[in-house]
């Protein structure tokens, strides 16, 4: 099943760490296999993983190849050899065998644009580390459950609202 949890907190005095393992925690059962986490100064990312695709190589948070893109990724993509296909063509390098860095190096060749091309069940984030912009998606019908909360500077955001 896997689950994401995150946050995005600028201010106070707190362990980021401590509060991101907590939060991934809460959702153990979506992920009993692995469990991982990328912290910065602009955000906090924590992943509980039930490995299907990969089981070698697709923990998450995956990053590109720079380091500049982070990704959290919970479901499916039905189509992502054809479009794995398409970007290896264009250039882009892949050290997974995932549907998740697919997601990825979409996004770096298409943008946003990228959701028109993905076929699945899905709910991802991406954190860009340079522009401090987070980009988040989940597929048209809710098949993977994606909620988030906003209030003045905090955001938080999860595969499950607990």
């Amino acid at each position: 099943m896997c689950g994401f949890a995150g946050y995005i907190h600028n201010y106070g005095t707190f362990d980021k760490e401590e509060v991101i393992h907590k939060m991934a925690d809460r959702i153990k059962h979506r992920g009993p296999d692995d469990a991982h986490y990328y912290i910065d100064d602009g955000i906090a990312l924590g992943f509980r993983r039930l490995s299907i695709i990969d089981l070698e190589g697709g923990r998450q948070p995956i990053l590109n190849e720079d380091g500049s893109l982070v990704l959290l990724f919970n479901g499916e993509i039905y189509n992502y050899q054809e479009l794995r296909d398409e970007l290896i063509k264009a250039g882009h390098v892949f050290t997974t065998k995932t549907d998740s860095e697919t997601i990825l190096h979409g996004y770096e060749e298409y943008g946003k644009k990228i959701l028109d091309r993905l076929r699945g069940m899905f709910a991802f984030i991406i954190w860009n580390k340079n522009t401090k912009e987070l980009f988040g998606a989940r597929d048209i019908f809710g098949i993977k459950p994606f909620y988030y909360y906003k209030k003045g500077k905090e955001f938080m955001f999860g595969s499950e609202i607990k």
